[in-house]
This record gives C-alpha cells, structure tokens and sequence, in this order.
C-alpha cells in the first residue's frame, strides 16, 4: 500500500509541474490534468498526514529511553498508534477503484409490472419518489418519454437526473420494486401486490460509446405527447432499434426530430454499455463462492407496504416506517447503507449487495 501511495505522491507532483508550465492553447490536456489532480489529492494530503504520524511516532518511541521522559511518551505513543490505525483505513478506503461512472448523469426507465391500473399507478409513485430526491440534492429531471394510463399512472417513463455524482447516489435503485396496498378501486379492502421495475443508466456520451449507423433502424412518426402543434403536425417522434441486440428507444419529448435522435442515441448509448457492465458483472459473480442470489434486476429488491407505513430493502434488511416520508424523496438512509456495503464490498473484493426474493 505504501509504494502505491508513493507512487501517486509522485505523479500528483508531476501534474503541479505540468500544469505549472502550461500547455498554450492546449485547455482540453491542463483539464484532463486538474481533472486527475483533484482526484488524487484527498489521498495524498492523506498520505502526507500519515507519514506525519510515524515520524512522530518513531521519535516518541525513541523518548523511551529517557527515564524522565517515559510516561509522557508512552501517552503519546498510544494516542498516535490510534491515529495511524485511523489513517490506514481511511487510506485503504480512498485507494478503493472507484466506478468510472459514479459521476455521470442519470438515465431512469420506470416501467408498470404486475397489477394492471395499480402497477401504473406507482409507477407514478416512483417516478415522483426519484424527482423529489432529485429536486431535494439541486438536481434537474427532464422527461424523455412516456406513456401515460387514463389513471393518473405510467405504463413507462424514461426521465433524465442531471447532477455531479447522480449515478454514484441512484445506481443501487436498479430492480423489482414491490407495493402492496388496498387500491382506490378495491371495494373489498383487500390489500393488492402490484410491481414496477426500475432501471438506472449512466449517460454515455459518444464518444464513450460508438454506434455505427449500420447498427441502427430509424422510424420516425407523430408525436403522441403534449409539445404544440408543431409536434402533432410533423413526425417528429423517433423510434430507433439497434439490429445487433434488438434494444428499442423511443424519444418524443422535444420539439424537433433532430433533438429526439439526439436523446434517443444518449439512452441507446447508456443501455449498451450497462449491458456490456452487466455481462461482466454477470461472469464475476459467478466465479464468487460467497455470492447471495443472482443480482438479476427479476429479483425484488424493496418493498413498499402501506398498511404498516413501512418500506424495506431487502438486499440490507433495512426498513423504514414512514412510507410517505420516504415516498417523498427521502431515500438516504437506504441510500446511505447500500454506500456503505459497497465500499466495503470493493476494500475486501467480495460481492455486492444483491437483490433477495421475499414474502412479507
């Protein structure tokens, strides 16, 4: 661990020396050195502090062999081998592989499951659930598609979540999500079980992701969404299928067609390469003994129960029992937790929290 912290001691002095001569006219490589500078930095005035700790450790141990100085540097003896045992974990944690897209904007796709009107319905639900925490951390959602019920529900919505560290907060809300309450139309008063699933993409640019044109099929046609009379006059819709996997992406949010064949190429983009992501992963768990279910997103991964106000995660066994609360965009201490489990998932190189299949 040492030499690796040298190491990037070293390089992080290098980038001060380069971004101290300059590159004239170069601002694309003095970025892509701030860029990796300011990554690096909070290890290395880490590692600095460290190396702090056991050069005054090594003189406080010297300091024993002066009678007149022994208990006092035993005290300090003890008080800064806590600090350095503090200092390495924080280290071990700052040399964790951070994902590559924990930065990235965030692409939702929230479709209705099982149950009919109700699965729409919170759908709905979800889609306000996300926004609200969005709204609630400064960050902007945009709709780019969606296919409303008469109800007040979604048969599917796709929205973008626009802010620094979207993905690294939203990632873990990929799967089944499960609610089970007595519906409006339900005159009996018995408790229905309706799902919804939710898929959670980082937004890849294209030059992160190429997709050749001979890959894709273009449709256009009207669009069905509010948007004026332009849209309802011209096709301006767009429906592209990427031939090699059959994945489908429909846009037809924006005024124009060019606009939706932007928007629709960056969610096609984000689901290939979260495709690919899967497939490793996929290959990975199975090589792990201590891997817990099969993470695949069929699995149920929270609960959302109305009659006793209480939702759960079932891949941390956290549950919460202020279900509107939580609804209203306060995910944080699922949020949190799965945080947590996953840092420590990655320092001991063992799998991540998975989905889990339950009854209650």
């Amino acid at each position: 661990m040492l030499d690796k912290l040298a190491g990037l001691e070293a390089r992080f002095e290098e980038l001060n020396h380069l971004m101290a001569q300059g590159a004239v006219g170069d601002y694309a490589r003095i970025t892509e050195y701030a860029r990796e500078r300011a990554e690096s930095e909070p290890i290395v005035n880490a590692y600095r502090v460290y190396r702090g700790v056991l050069s005054d450790l090594e003189g406080a141990r010297q300091l024993l062999d002066d009678p007149a100085m022994r208990d006092m540097a035993a005290d300090e003896i003890r008080a800064l081998e806590a600090r350095q045992a503090e200092l390495e974990v924080e280290l071990r944690q700052l040399l964790v592989p951070k994902d590559p897209r924990d930065d990235k904007n965030v692409i939702f796709e929230i479709r209705a499951g099982a149950g009919g009107d109700e699965a729409g319905i919170f759908a709905a639900d979800l889609f306000r659930m996300y926004t609200r925490y969005a709204e609630g951390r400064g960050w902007r959602t945009e709709i780019v598609y969606a296919n409303a019920t008469g109800v007040g529900g979604y048969k599917e919505v796709t929205f973008e979540v626009r802010g620094k560290g979207a993905y690294s907060r939203l990632k873990f809300e990929s799967g089944v999500h499960r609610v089970q309450r007595v519906p409006a139309t339900e005159s009996a008063g018995r408790i229905h079980t309706s799902t919804a699933t939710v898929a959670v993409l980082a937004e890849m640019e294209e030059v992160e992701i190429d997709v050749p044109d001979r890959d894709i099929e273009i449709q256009t046609y009207r669009a069905s969404s509010a948007g004026g009379q332009n849209v309802q006059k011209n096709a301006t819709a767009i429906r592209i299928t990427h031939k090699p996997t059959g994945l489908v992406v429909t846009c037809e949010d924006e005024r124009s067609l060019s606009q939706n064949r932007m928007r629709a190429m960056t969610v096609l983009r984000s689901r290939l390469y979260d495709q690919e992501m899967d497939k490793r992963q996929r290959a990975e768990a199975a090589e792990r003994k201590s891997q817990v279910g099969t993470g695949e997103r069929s699995e149920k991964i929270r609960t959302y129960n109305f009659p006793q106000s209480r939702v759960t995660d079932h891949r941390i066994g956290v549950s919460n029992y202020n279900l509107p609360v939580v609804l209203d965009g306060d995910l944080d201490v699922f949020i949190d937790e799965l945080s947590a489990r996953e840092q420590a998932a990655r320092l001991l190189g063992e799998a991540l929290p998975t989905a889990v299949e339950s009854e209650d």
